[in-house]
């Protein structure tokens, strides 16, 4: 299976993100502590997950990322890209496989909580620097159009390596919103350069509708109870373990098989 300029597509990579519920208050169905989030991304990776999504305690990024290393290979993708590049170098000290860098300014808004930083391209360009130096793969999250064009002003001047691993937001509330339907979600793929392993992360139940599309069309996807918790309308997932069983189900339904956390690594070039 091949999209219009990215990779050949094979195994579905499945991203899950042990977060909180932005948007869900009521939700408390995610891994708080350091042993209950290593645990928990060990269950998701027995599950089917291959990369997952941590948001480690300040101070604690190292001991989290050892915690999981020492019961499990998935892949630890180390999140809060919100954050400006200055008080995130304890995770390039932690050194995990990945690090989540926002290619375009935060302009979130999750029940009266506003979320707004600048991220210029000299930021990225830094970032991109540190990356190639610690040896961290970069997960770009692209929100819009102009994120896209930052990642071609940062291929321009060689600052990443191929392939370039990216995952598309949709549905989440503020002003970089954009709406989840198949019409912006085949939209935005067209824009992307040649050379990428691209993810989809979608706010909310809508998830439902696009992360099929992406199942179908070669890309890969984001579960877990920081972008939807719910199993179906109205019903909480026992925990991320069960979010991830259901897409993997899903997957394996349409006849895409999902790829282990060793595959995973050599389709994105980690290690």
């Amino acid at each position: 299976m091949k999209s219009a300029k990215g990779l050949a597509k094979g195994k579905l990579i499945v991203t899950v993100t042990l977060a909180n519920p932005w948007i869900y208050p009521e939700a408390n169905n995610y891994p708080q502590t350091l042993e209950e989030i290593a645990g928990m991304a060990c269950r998701c990776c027995e599950e089917g997950a291959s990369i997952a999504h941590i948001h480690a305690p300040k101070g604690a990024c190292s001991r989290t990322i050892e915690l999981i290393r020492e019961r499990c290979d998935i892949i630890v993708q180390i999140g809060m890209s919100s954050e400006p590049l200055e008080e995130r170098r304890e995770v390039f000290e932690a050194k995990p496989d990945m690090m989540s860098i926002i290619l375009n300014h935060h302009d979130e808004y999750f029940h009266q909580i506003e979320v707004n930083r600048l991220h210029p391209r000299n930021e990225l360009e830094e970032y991109c620097k540190l990356c190639q130096e610690t040896g961290i793969k970069p997960e770009f999250e692209v929100w819009h159009y102009g994120s896209i064009w930052n990642l071609n002003y940062l291929i321009e001047r060689n600052l990443v390596g191929r392939p370039y691993f990216l995952t598309q937001f949709f549905d989440w509330p503020g002003g970089t919103w954009s709406p989840a339907t198949p019409d912006e979600f085949f939209h935005r793929m067209r824009y992307l350069p040649p050379n990428c392993l691209c993810s989809t992360s979608v706010m909310g139940p809508k998830q439902n509708l696009i992360l099929p599309l992406a199942i179908a069309t070669g890309y890969h996807m984001r579960i877990g109870t920081e972008d939807y918790p719910y199993i179906k309308k109205g019903i909480l997932a026992k925990d991320n373990a069960e979010l991830v069983r259901k897409i993997v189900n899903i997957s394996r339904g349409m006849g895409r098989e999902v790829a282990t956390p060793a595959e995973a690594r050599k389709m994105i070039g980690i290690g």
